[in-house]
């Protein structure tokens, strides 16, 4: 089946320095036993957003999510571009983003990545289960992914974050890892699709260059922490040797 948009809507790039044709398609998943990637999903959605500009929140085995009393124009316009294009689709506009459910299966991922498709020209964060991650970035069925961004708890899962971290990077991905879980408060405004950015509780700082976004909101705030990220691609080179990108 062939999807496609209306022709002729604008292209706003006042937000996220990134041309629109270009916006991040952004995989996010957990770890180990870590918790906490779906509101991580949803918060990467939210830091893409304002009232002029929406982005897509994929939830591939989530609940269908219901409409809520307050979206924005932006937000209730893609709901209706997915809805137009994919009939059979869960997806609500919530504050200023709008989200979509689909199965955890192949059919899932193939509705997600025409999701993708009808919202291109908006950041799309895509929520994975674990389970599912090898076949979402191998088998050609899910979304073409720009980047990743993964929820692990470094103190158990060290080791299965850096072969997660080198095999992503080996297929060209940018890569971030979200050291600690959002609050329950942050998490609960990100899913409602309204942790506006540069609120208390959101994504670090550091998160969002290491995915191919910088939200001007976010300029005056600074993590001294390492990326856990860039020191196993660090360690990835030196081991494999000098790799371009």
């Amino acid at each position: 089946m062939r999807f496609q948009t209306p022709a002729g809507e604008s292209r706003q790039a006042e937000v996220l320095e990134i041309a629109a044709d270009d916006a991040p398609t952004v995989l996010v998943t957990g770890v180990g036993r870590a918790e906490g990637a779906r509101p991580a999903a949803a918060a990467l959605a939210c830091a893409g957003a304002d009232l002029d500009r929406v982005a897509l929140l994929v939830d591939v085995g989530g609940k269908a999510p219901r409409p809520a009393l307050v979206a924005s124009e932006a937000a209730r316009k893609l709901e209706q571009r997915l809805s137009a294009h994919l009939p059979r689709a869960r997806v609500a506009a919530r504050g200023q983003i709008c989200q979509i459910a689909v199965a955890a299966d192949p059919e899932g991922l193939a509705f997600a990545s025409a999701a993708v498709t009808v919202a291109r020209g908006t950041l799309a964060a895509v929520h994975v289960p674990a389970s599912l991650v090898q076949e979402a970035v191998s088998s050609g069925t899910g979304p073409r992914f720009s980047a990743a961004l993964l929820r692990a708890d470094l103190g158990e899962d060290r080791a299965l974050v850096a072969l997660a971290v080198r095999d992503l990077l080996a297929r060209d991905l940018r890569v971030a890892v979200l050291k600690n879980p959002l609050g329950w408060v942050a998490s609960r405004r990100a899913l409602f699709g309204a942790l506006t950015a540069g609120s208390a509780g959101g994504l670090p700082s550091r998160i969002l260059p290491r995915l191919a976004l910088s939200h001007e909101c976010y300029a005056d705030r600074h993590d001294p922490e390492p990326d856990p990220a860039r020191v196993a691609q660090r360690k990835w080179r030196d081991h494999a040797g000098p790799r371009s990108r």
